[in-house]
């Protein structure tokens, strides 16, 4: 993985995926809240409410089934990386396979923030939550 960074000194298959998973449920959060902020949600309860549709183990696996297909080989091994690793514990309000596969996604979001691909984060994010014409906003009640 490491000849894909941009950081010569940082060698992504060093890196454990527990690492990878703490700094990807990072990216992800960013890209939630960004989403949500600029579809006009304005106060931190309707934030932190819509959010939730979002961050859930079981929301994230979904959105993996989305975006799987699209993925590079170099993209699907990071997954599958993050997916594979063995886990301690599983939220309560979700399987083992949500669990690996929502790992599995923020090893991947980790590593595209680490090789400095924005447009990329941006464009599997989009893709994994399709908005389908709903507007966000309209959440906020």
């Amino acid at each position: 993985m490491s000849d894909d960074t941009k950081h010569p000194d940082l060698a992504l298959a060093d890196l454990s995926c527990a690492a990878l998973a703490y700094l990807g449920d990072s990216v992800l959060e960013l890209c939630v809240r960004n989403h949500l902020v600029r579809a006009g949600l304005s106060t931190a309860a309707h934030l932190n409410k819509a959010s939730r549709q979002y961050v859930t183990a079981t929301a994230q696996a979904q959105a993996m089934q989305r975006i799987l297909p699209m993925l590079t080989e170099q993209e699907a091994a990071v997954y599958r990386r993050g997916r594979n690793n063995v886990h301690s514990g599983v939220p309560k309000k979700a399987t083992v396979a949500e669990y690996r596969a929502a790992t599995g996604m923020e090893c991947l979001f980790a590593y595209l923030y680490l090789t400095q691909n924005q447009a990329r984060i941006d464009e599997l994010f989009a893709l994994a939550y399709p908005t389908d014409g709903q507007d966000t906003s309209k959440r906020e009640e």
